[in-house]
């Protein structure tokens, strides 16, 4: 069983788009990866697409990257086929993306060699850290501090649903360098794994298996060399990371949603109900339409906003896609909840048995609805955006 790639004639596009997409989606099925163990599970995940070559999407071609810059067409064809087959490996290869990101947009030369090769081998595993437990959607609300001291920065505070925590070998960590400014005080630190003062010990269990962490740190030093990009200029540089990657969260959860119709067409097809299939009752016929339509309607909304921001990119112009992106995570993550609750419902109590796939990507999808930005923040992007026009 492997993914379609027949989404991939649309002129969104181009021929390179479409052999990336047929490699990986003969790939992916060939992969073994046991995932009881989440954290050993994604270590495994990152080896396996570091050594398959598909992290090189995640970082630009002067540093080893497959192509010359980040292409957001690229990131959503390999997330939506990754996670068509495992949630997990999709998470694995997104976090490499997200959690390097910003020092392929604002890291120093010396940044940029020290880290993005290694990411783009997975031999090194990469985090993000900007949410808090007061400081979610809020980030002008952050608490963690960075105060000079002794000719570098001295950190305190935490982070928390860090994704990678306590696997990742760095973090790149947002944090208060001017208390009273909001989101204009705001600095992006990298922040190795074994530097003292940092504690990522406290594991955060969740209803869909991932590494998740608390981070503190306590007088955490870093040398000036540690800061990534402008003073003050860490949320910028947070925001215009999570724009290349939000409309790649829609298209993980197009691939959840993709899985889910697969197996409801198959299970719908072999289920037999008074003297004939599942799939013979217009119900069910009538449910499978309802589900393809809501895919392909996101699927648009995705592709769309990686066009335009590859596009913007070529063109030199470096528009901002915010409320476009903001549409396709809203419209595919709340799209996909639907399908894959109705893949379930038709699977009837098959569907909520442990162990079987739609109950997995029942407890999923779910996530995706909040991480990035939930969709009501979405909503209001997109409702400021409108009105502004």
């Amino acid at each position: 069983m492997k993914a379609s790639t027949d989404h991939l004639a649309l002129p969104f596009f181009d021929d390179t788009h479409r052999a990336l997409g047929r490699d990986l989606a003969e790939w992916a099925p060939l992969q073994q990866v046991d995932e009881s163990d989440d954290r050993r599970a994604c270590r495994q995940w990152v080896r396996l697409l570091g050594d398959g070559g598909w992290l090189r999407y995640c970082v630009p071609g002067s540093a080893g990257g497959a192509l010359d810059k980040l292409d957001s067409r690229a990131l959503v064809i390999l997330r939506e086929t990754l996670a068509f087959h495992s949630p997990l490996a999709d998470f694995a290869f997104a976090m490499q993306g997200l959690g390097s990101g910003a020092i392929t947009l604002a890291g120093t030369p010396a940044q940029q060699a020290a880290y993005l090769p290694a990411v783009a081998r997975g031999d090194k595993i990469a985090a993000f850290a900007l949410s808090e437990p007061d400081a979610g959607s809020d980030a002008g609300a952050m608490t963690t501090s960075a105060d000079q001291s002794d000719g570098g920065w001295a950190l305190n505070g935490s982070k928390t649903w860090i994704s990678n925590g306590d696997i990742a070998d760095f973090y790149v960590t947002f944090a208060k360098t001017d208390r009273g400014a909001g989101t204009r005080g705001i600095t992006a630190f990298i922040v190795d794994a074994g530097n003292p003062g940092l504690d990522s010990s406290e594991h955060i269990a969740v209803m869909a298996p991932h590494p998740l962490a608390t981070l503190k740190f306590a007088h955490c030093k870093l040398p000036d060399a540690a800061q990534l990009g402008a003073l003050n200029g860490g949320f910028k540089l947070a925001m215009q990371t999570l724009d290349i990657f939000r409309a790649s969260v829609a298209a993980a959860a197009l691939g959840m949603a993709r899985r889910a119709l697969f197996e409801a067409v198959r299970f719908s097809r072999e289920r037999k109900m008074f003297g004939q299939t599942l799939a013979d009752f217009q119900l069910t016929q009538a449910k499978i339409g309802e589900m393809a339509a809501l895919i392909d309607a996101a699927a648009l909304l995705t592709y769309r906003a990686a066009w335009l921001r590859d596009d913007s990119q070529a063109r030199g112009a470096g528009k901002r896609i915010t409320a476009e992106a903001a549409m396709a995570k809203m419209t595919a993550t709340e799209n996909a909840q639907r399908v894959i609750d109705m893949a379930l419902q038709m699977h009837g109590g098959l569907g909520v048995k442990v162990g079987s796939k739609v109950e997995s990507l029942y407890r999923d999808i779910r996530s995706l609805r909040i991480y990035e930005g939930a969709t009501e923040v979405q909503q209001l992007i997109i409702g400021k955006a409108v009105l502004q026009s």
